[in-house]
């Protein structure tokens, strides 16, 4: 059975702890977290979210949405 985008959300968050945007773009292909996050939200999932910061190429500091399973 092929995964779907909401599997594979899920199997990532379980093996890495957390996902972001970018996270789910370069690994899994998945150009719209947010939507899946709420996805499977919608099933039951105790998703929670928080804001993360990280350098950019340019040495500016950009601020994201990370999801993680509630603990």
């Amino acid at each position: 059975m092929k995964d779907t985008q909401c599997q594979r959300v899920l199997a990532y968050i379980e093996k890495f702890g957390s996902i972001s945007s970018s996270e789910a773009m370069d690994d899994l292909g998945c150009f719209r977290l947010a939507s899946r996050i709420c996805d499977l939200k919608k099933r039951g999932y105790p998703i929670v979210d928080y804001w993360d910061s990280k350098l950019n190429r340019y040495g500016e500091t950009v601020r994201f949405k990370r999801y993680r399973l509630e603990a």
